[in-house]
């Protein structure tokens, strides 16, 4: 299968009006493609569209509420409708909480599934036919939490579960049909969005996410990465990578981490919300920016997902690195040596011997 170049494309993206959605859509439409925008703030939506155009850029935006039953659906023929076909769709929209389990209501738990794992899935299954036609990427923006639940945080995690298992299943079965589309799940670490304000917190404080954090630019970079290059899986941010692979193969080690690093001290701050930013589980609240109000210690590079993006010229320059540092060991071990019998060999040429 062979993707087309970002700026040929017109790529679809939910959760469009703030964090990493909107990250997302401002990169792609820098790049050249035409993007269509879902949420259900239908202002932030217009600024956004508006901003883009003035770049010269082309948008539109459909505001709605993905778990709304046809959402996706609609989203779809606005889509064709407006630019003539789907070459990437991207599946961003969540809902979260930070709460206790045993504090979380049932209707609020189905929320966070109704938007982040049904909303996916209603997605997927109105892009699909649209990406058979000509071929185009799926993008499902998962997890690392997807691999390893933390404390306080649940509902989200058991979601974000599901989009991976959903994902992979997906992917095999396109593959086994032979449909030319791409299927890639973007597992993003810690990144600094507006998801602590715009989660429902039971908590005693602010919601924060624990440290390391990640720039949302860096989640945009992998979407746009994925929409032209096929790739299963990217992991955003080294230490989420770390989780991914080391927590399933120690589950006890990671409990105890996780329990540390997710207790309700590092999972909450005295920095208030904005007041326009509460909790946007079931109401449209203030959108419009990537990056939560924290201002917290955030990570612009990811020398992990650079490798993942770019393996052959990674293993490149570890190749090189090590073969450098081979020689120079080797030149070090054996300098002595060669001296010797350099001057051994003057004094042989000397004496007329040689």
């Amino acid at each position: 299968m062979k993707l087309k170049p970002l700026d040929q494309q017109v790529m679809v993206i939910t959760g469009a009006s703030s964090g990493i959605g909107l990250a997302a859509a401002r990169r792609a439409a820098a790049k050249g493609a035409k993007v269509v925008l879902a949420a259900r703030n239908a202002e932030a939506l217009d600024d956004v569209v508006q901003a883009i155009r003035a770049k010269g850029g082309e948008a539109h935006s459909v505001p709605l509420d993905i778990a709304d039953g046809g959402a996706a659906e609609r989203l779809a023929e606005q889509a064709v409708a407006r630019f003539g076909r789907i070459d990437s769709w991207v599946n961003d929209a969540a809902a979260a909480m930070y709460a206790r389990l045993e504090e979380v209501t049932l209707e609020e738990h189905r929320r966070v599934f109704e938007v982040g794992y049904f909303g996916l899935v209603q997605g997927s299954l109105a892009a699909l036919p649209r990406l058979k036609v000509q071929g185009g990427a799926l993008i499902n923006v998962g997890s690392v939490l997807s691999n390893r639940a933390i404390p306080l945080q649940g509902p989200y995690c058991a979601m974000k579960a599901a989009v991976m298992q959903f994902t992979d299943a997906l992917r095999m079965e396109l593959e086994a049909e032979g449909a030319p589309v791409s299927v890639t799940l973007i597992k993003p670490a810690a990144i600094d969005t507006p998801y602590p304000e715009h989660a429902r917190n039971k908590l005693d404080a602010p919601a924060r996410l624990p440290q390391p954090l990640y720039d949302a630019e860096l989640v945009a970079k992998a979407i746009c990465f994925a929409a032209s290059n096929k790739r299963r899986t990217l992991n955003v941010g080294g230490g989420g990578l770390a989780i991914s692979t080391l927590a399933p193969a120690l589950p006890r080690l990671a409990d105890k981490a996780m329990e540390i690093v997710g207790g309700e001290p590092s999972q909450t701050t005295s920095v208030p919300p904005e007041p326009a930013a509460a909790d946007n589980l079931f109401e449209v609240r203030a959108d419009g920016r990537t990056a939560s109000n924290q201002h917290p210690l955030t990570r612009r590079s990811s020398l992990a997902l650079e490798a993942q993006m770019h393996p052959v010229a990674t293993a490149a320059l570890l190749g090189g690195a090590v073969a450098a540092a081979a020689g120079a060991f080797m030149l070090r071990k054996a300098g002595p040596e060669d001296v010797g019998t350099r001057e051994a060999q003057r004094r042989i040429r000397a004496a007329g011997m040689s």
